[in-house]
């Protein structure tokens, strides 16, 4: 019952506000929610993060954390990161690192008419419930490459507006791709071409700003020579330490300490996307596709995706980390993001730490491109 009640505390808030003038308001000292005892709202929120764990219902806790500014305070302090948690409560969790421990497990529906792609969060192990809305992207044909924009909204492709999340942009061939993000990802980030590039030192962007933070290659294939896809990673934006044991991402970093606003940059500059082997020797992250073995019964090649993926398709991978010129560990074993077919239009895609979702989204759209010479 207490739950119920706390729901429908923000639209309440509203009403409220709307009521009342700024200065009752103030004189108040904010809305009346504020004024319950710390030690029994704490309790309470507490409850309802722990109890309304899974979507739909956990969009009580985010309703919880628009009630007032003190209920958002401690709501901040409740909700555990991602990587800690494996749960993705609030819009920037798209933009933060997935769980450590495990798969993060998503899907992909694909419109073929609109040349539009949806991102869902998957709330049971079946593909059929529909899912938690998370991302979306549209496919824009220009006349020397292919952007994908994509968007915190479902119908809102604007890059004008505050649901625009970034870009995916291909070159001519469709052979390599720029992740670009809306917002810095780091401090003092080199930004693209844009008309905002004047506001690249402030904390609050325009939303149509354009940083890159990944960039994908796939080899060509000339000769026709018959194999997958083989495709390459290099995350800007994401050290090579952070796949250690205790390593964090500058994200993380960022998050863990409240008084710093943006992570402090480990790359003195954005490599370009033919300076894929400089990235890793600045440290930055570079992720490969696992090999696949040949199977001799089936006449084709195989991957384990552990019952995720139920078509063979050349769009099907699996990603890990590179050990370049370093000894191999165990942490270049594990599978950072896979991605495979299992319908018409349906694609399942799982991902964890060190990616996000926007990242591993975009990642994935790369491979709905038709490239005849990577074939």
């Amino acid at each position: 019952m207490a739950i119920k009640c706390i729901a429908r505390l923000r639209s309440r808030r509203v009403v409220q506000d709307q009521l009342q003038t700024p200065n009752e308001v103030e004189a108040e000292g904010g809305c009346c929610w504020a004024n319950l005892p710390q030690e029994l709202l704490w309790e309470l929120l507490l409850m309802i993060e722990e109890t309304e764990s899974i979507w739909p219902q956990r969009k009580n806790v985010v309703a919880c954390a628009g009630v007032c500014r003190s209920w958002r305070f401690i709501i901040q302090q409740i909700v555990k990161l991602p990587q800690l948690s494996g749960k993705l409560t609030f819009p920037i969790s798209v933009k933060q690192p997935g769980p450590k421990d495990s798969l993060l497990q998503c899907f992909i529906k694909r419109n073929r008419s609109t040349q539009t792609y949806y991102l869902y969060l998957g709330l049971t192990n079946s593909l059929s419930d529909g899912g938690k809305f998370l991302l979306a992207a549209r496919k824009c044909r220009r006349p020397t490459c292919t952007d994908y924009i994509i968007s915190l909204q479902a119908e809102d492709f604007s890059k004008g507006t505050n649901t625009y999340a970034g870009r995916l942009r291909s070159n001519f061939l469709g052979t390599k791709f720029t992740v670009f993000d809306g917002q810095s990802p780091q401090a003092g980030a080199k930004m693209g071409k844009s008309r905002s590039s004047r506001l690249a030192n402030l904390r609050q962007v325009s939303p149509s700003s354009n940083y890159p933070m990944a960039h994908i290659s796939y080899e060509l294939n000339l000769l026709g020579s018959r194999g997958p896809r083989r495709m390459q990673c290099n995350m800007n934006t994401i050290p090579a330490t952070s796949i250690a044991p205790g390593g964090l991402d500058p994200t993380t970093q960022a998050e863990l300490n409240p008084y710093q606003s943006t992570p402090t940059s480990f790359l003195s500059k954005s490599a370009s996307m033919e300076n894929s082997v400089s990235d890793q020797k600045n440290g930055g992250l570079v992720l490969i596709n696992k090999a696949p073995r040949w199977h001799e019964q089936l006449q084709c090649w195989c991957l384990n995706f552990h019952g995720r993926v139920t078509i063979a398709s050349v769009k099907n991978f699996q990603l890990v980390a590179s050990p370049e010129n370093e000894p191999a560990g165990p942490e270049h074993e594990k599978i950072i993001l896979q991605f495979g077919k299992v319908g018409k239009d349906l694609f399942t895609m799982d991902y964890r730490y060190p990616i996000s979702a926007f990242q591993a989204f975009a990642i994935c759209l790369s491979s709905f491109e038709t490239r005849i010479a990577c074939e």
